[in-house]
């Protein structure tokens, strides 16, 4: 391959085909950071209002630093993944305490910081700092994997050093910036996962799996294991005032330190939700409620999970003891306090259910 007309051929492509996307703007170190921890696992389409919205409430990473977990896990709200924010802004405590808060431009530094991995480390280096580092994520190894015919398995942690290594030799190190991000635009734009557009491709007439005509072969990457199915019954529950029983979840574990209505995993006789859901009721909060009938059923699909939650409404008879865990809140209160998607949606449920309950 003659490297020096690839380079030119992708960079010259991304010149003036890139889109326009928010943290394109400048080079910002923290925006270039906060965008590539946002976009991992979720589209980009998807993080553009994310994005803004989250840059709107914390402009700095001073910002960041010395904001209220509350309220960066609600501002993170609806993108999953929520351990992502939680290593963002420890990480960004570091940088605001140890660097006066400029994002440290040496690998070995950033790499250090909680929560950067490789490939974010990559990005920021090259995007940012001009520094001639791989960033390579899924996206670039399907590209590479095509361009340079290789039948690595993807999907193995151990291949990622081939196509880092593949990377170093092909970069601009005049522009790493737009190298990068050109491969990473091209992976989304034109060498896309099924179907590659290979007639628009600026850089076909380099690509070997083109050439061989194998492009719908690669990359190689081996299936995950199936998810595991949790059968859940989930609560709405108000009291005589219409407030609604919250509880946050524990701080380490899956969605930590998000709030959720009361939830019970279900033992295998399905049939029991409601009286499971009450029994852990009563255990918890030492109270009998008046459970309803079903007002509907989410199913919510993690990495290795799959949730199915039966939903329940129901009224408390009693007193609430409110705790900083435990709290009873209005419809308008409910608002200001981080969920996970899944109760959103259970939320969204109840509201249109009581809506259409009303005479």
């Amino acid at each position: 391959m003659d490297i020096k007309s690839f380079q030119d051929d992708l960079i010259g492509w991304f010149v003036s085909e890139q889109r326009e996307l928010p943290w394109r703007k400048d080079q910002d170190p923290y925006k270039v950071w906060v965008s590539e921890i946002m976009l991992q696992q979720t589209r980009v389409d998807t993080v553009i209002p994310y994005f803004n919205r989250f840059l709107e409430n914390f402009p700095t990473i001073e910002a960041l630093a010395y904001a209220d977990e509350e309220k960066v896990l609600k501002a993170w709200e609806g993108l999953g993944y929520y351990s992502r924010v939680r290593n963002l802004q420890s990480a960004v405590k570091e940088v605001n305490e140890k660097y006066s808060g400029r994002v440290p431009d040496s690998p070995k530094e950033i790499s250090a910081l909680k929560g950067v991995g490789p490939y974010t480390a990559g990005a920021i280096l090259s995007i940012a700092y001009g520094k001639p580092e791989p960033a390579v994520d899924g996206n670039v190894m399907r590209v590479l994997s095509r361009i340079l015919l290789i039948w690595e398995d993807i999907a193995r942690p151990a291949s990622r050093k081939i196509f880092e290594t593949a990377v170093r030799e092909l970069i601009s190190h005049e522009n790493p910036s737009y190298f990068n991000q050109a491969l990473m635009e091209l992976g989304a734009l034109i060498c896309t996962p099924t179907s590659p557009s290979c007639l628009l491709c600026p850089v076909r007439e380099h690509c070997e799996a083109f050439h061989e005509g194998v492009q719908n072969e690669l990359p190689v990457k081996t299936k995950k294991k199936k998810q595991k199915n949790v059968q859940l019954a989930a609560g709405i529950f108000s009291d005589g005032e219409g407030r609604i029983l919250i509880r946050k979840r524990p701080g380490t574990g899956l969605l930590a330190n998000l709030w959720e209505f009361p939830t019970v995993e279900l033992s295998l006789d399905f049939q029991r939700q409601r009286d499971q859901l009450a029994e852990h009721f009563e255990e918890n909060y030492s109270l009998a409620p008046k459970i309803g009938d079903s007002i509907g059923e989410i199913d919510h699909v993690f990495s290795h999970l799959v949730w199915n939650i039966q939903v329940f409404s129901g009224q408390i008879t009693g007193e609430i003891s409110e705790t900083p865990q435990l709290k009873l809140v209005t419809e308008k209160e409910i608002k200001e306090f981080a969920f996970p998607v899944p109760y959103q949606k259970m939320l969204k449920q109840y509201l249109e259910y009581k809506k259409a309950d009303q005479p």
